[in-house]
């Protein structure tokens, strides 16, 4: 089987999509039937083409900034989407421009800043934004029962809005401490006994929680920023941390970094911290805010705040030539995308 890095090192420009409108595209979710979704600050959801990158449609709905959209894993016509507006909204993608199917809600003073739905399509929980300075909360649906039941709450386990969930009490197993707010994170390892996650102030932080019912640490490497790191050939670092995914078929923990120029820097995390694999140029313009490995195709898709959207192929060929310039238009700049600023979480108290 060809490795990793062969794969990545044949990666090149294979198409770029660009919306009539500038907005920054700030998270994308694969349907293995052949759709992406995109969500957009203008509070949009895009539906495309995995293929061609072209739009078949899109949805509207939420009226404050998107956190995230993922697709059902038994239903795969079915996506969510989680809002700051205090929604998770449930939508068929085989009826795009429609209206959501389902519409989740706790309480009034609840806006979402993280959201996922569980393996079995059976459970819906989202992380909220701080109420009054004081408490965030996890928010629990049972997504089968009709209009979203409410199963419950989990308060005191976080200080700070959570952007990603986790869970309370008896169901609280570990508390791994970033010393900042998270930005993401992601199990790993081929147990999915590891955890690694990426802060908001560029840090990155990997634990071993195999290791709680043992003396050995759970930390299995950690840097308070990235962006110190001597990884780049000229012996420079990146200027941010986009995200990070787990490939299950290679084994192996990809890290994605950029420059502010665009160029992005694909990378592997294991106990010896961060290595370099490829990097790619000429695609981006500006801040990437997402991207996602696509296994089965062996292709790269990426989203950031130039308005593009990109497909990376062994072998690809662009089909236009010549670098976009940036959609960042004074227009863009002005869009509602306050929940989603990079560094939109950075605070004088910082939290786990």
């Amino acid at each position: 089987m060809e490795g990793l890095e062969e794969k990545l090192k044949g990666l090149s420009l294979a198409r770029r999509s660009l919306p009539e409108e500038p907005t920054y595209l700030l998270d994308v979710a694969l349907q293995p039937a052949g759709l992406l979704a995109v969500a957009c600050s203008n509070f949009t959801i895009h539906l495309h083409n995995k293929d061609t990158l072209s739009l078949v449609g899109q949805y509207q709905g939420h009226s404050g900034p998107l956190c995230g959209v993922v697709f059902s894993h038994t239903s795969p016509d079915s996506l969510y989407s989680g809002s700051a507006d205090g929604t998770v909204r449930g939508w068929d993608v085989r009826r795009p421009g429609s209206e959501a199917v389902q519409v989740f809600k706790s309480g009034p003073s609840h806006n979402y800043c993280s959201f996922d739905l569980n393996c079995s399509d059976t459970l819906l929980c989202a992380g909220t934004e701080q109420v009054n300075d004081e408490d965030s909360f996890l928010v629990f649906w049972d997504v089968r029962k009709p209009g979203g039941k409410l199963l419950g709450v989990y308060s005191e386990s976080h200080s700070d809005d959570i952007t990603q969930p986790g869970g309370e009490d008896e169901a609280l197993l570990a508390t791994c401490n970033s010393d900042s707010s998270a930005g993401s994170v992601c199990w790993s390892g081929a147990e999915f006994t590891q955890l690694l996650c990426l802060s908001h102030d560029e840090g990155l932080h990997l634990w071993d929680l195999g290791q709680l019912d043992t003396d050995e640490p759970l930390t299995i490497f950690s840097t308070s920023d990235a962006r110190g790191l001597p990884l780049l050939a000229d012996g420079g670092g990146v200027d941010y941390l986009v995200g990070c995914r787990w490939l299950q078929e290679a084994q192996r923990l990809l890290v994605v970094g950029g420059k502010n120029s665009g160029d992005l820097h694909l990378m592997e995390c294991d106990h010896a911290g961060l290595r370099l694999l490829r990097t790619l140029e000429g695609g981006h313009s500006s801040t990437v805010r997402c991207f996602l490995w696509d296994a089965a195709g062996e292709a790269l898709f990426t989203g950031g705040e130039d308005a593009q959207l990109l497909l990376w192929k062994p072998g690809g060929e662009e089909l236009t030539s010549g670098k976009s310039k940036s959609k960042k238009s004074e227009s863009a700049l002005r869009l509602k995308s306050r929940l989603h600023k990079k560094h939109g979480y950075q605070r004088e108290k910082k939290g786990a």
